[in-house]
């Protein structure tokens, strides 16, 4: 089936550059997807975008290039709650990734123990209203219990102003909770304020929360400008990426988001995104933990 890219949408860097920064050995991209190829794997009929191709191969090159040595897989809101290339995915790392899937109420135990052999470790329930439609939180508890027996955990999807009418469903979860992106905290306003201070009291509070500090370019309102002559420091998100590395480091989880959708105004250059890690964890100890313990102990414990 053709498929035609969401008007305005760009494409991903097709060359990024080599990073600076040196990533640990074993370091790996916690949060990375892959979109079709359409015509093997068909986009959702109720998608709200369809993006460019980028496909497994695409993605495990993108891995070498940069110096990662795994990568956990998240199924993108363009494929729904169709996971077959998501799974197609895993089961061509020979071993190298493992995936967070998106269910429905109807899958079956068989299907799920399927995807947990293929590597899947946990769902994504979103609560981003122009990405998705909205999906009743009896059906996402329910979900969450069942796959709690399987040692998986839950990722959520959600905009900073959205925290206090979900904060009571968020905590009646039975599972590790991992926040994509910080909330999505605004930026512009202060490290301080009492938004983000919010989220940070659901983390202190909440011991079972963890939190990604990925997607600057997503985040940031001055976009990739350098800081003390380092380039592509995204400077104004360094704060609030920095302050939930050192309160919460054996917590936290970095990943590219490659292949970006959804972007409009700038696509980053992957390879620029790497250096971007030590200005928010700037102490090699921070750094392993961020990039290779607290991944492998949630995705590849059976190896910890």
């Amino acid at each position: 089936m053709e498929f035609t890219k969401t008007s305005g949408w760009l494409d991903w860097c097709a060359v990024p550059s080599k990073p600076n920064f040196k990533l640990p050995a074993g370091a790996i991209d916690a949060h990375c997807h892959v979109f079709g190829p359409g015509g093997e794997f068909n986009y959702a009929p109720e998608r709200k975008y369809t993006p460019c191709d980028a496909s497994k191969h695409q993605l495990y090159a993108l891995r070498e290039h940069l110096g990662f040595d795994r990568n956990v897989v998240v199924q993108a809101t363009c494929h729904g709650a169709d996971n077959r290339a998501l799974l197609d995915a895993l089961r061509n790392s020979a071993g190298k990734a493992r995936g967070v899937a998106t269910v429905r109420r109807s899958v079956s135990d068989a299907e799920l123990q399927a995807m947990h052999d293929a590597g899947v470790r946990g769902v994504r329930f979103n609560f981003v209203k122009r990405l998705v439609d909205f999906t009743p939180k009896d059906e996402l508890l329910e979900i969450a219990g069942r796959i709690a027996k399987l040692g998986w955990h839950v990722v959520i999807y959600f905009e900073s102003v959205d925290l206090p009418e979900l904060w009571d469903f968020f905590t009646s979860l039975p599972t590790t909770i991992v926040v994509d992106h910080m909330g999505r905290p605004d930026v512009a306003k202060s490290v301080d304020s009492s938004e983000f201070e919010l989220f940070l009291t659901f983390m202190r509070e909440h011991p079972n929360v963890w939190s990604k500090v990925s997607c600057p370019e997503r985040l940031s309102v001055t976009g990739p400008k350098a800081l003390s002559g380092e380039r592509n420091a995204y400077a104004d998100v360094v704060p609030f990426a920095r302050r939930v590395v050192e309160e919460f480091p054996n917590r936290v989880l970095w990943g590219t988001d490659w292949p970006h959708p959804n972007l409009k105004d700038h696509m980053p250059d992957d390879g620029l995104l790497v250096d971007f890690i030590p200005h928010i964890a700037p102490t090699s100890e921070l750094q392993q933990k961020m990039l290779v313990d607290n991944p492998m102990r949630l995705y590849w414990p059976e190896e910890v």
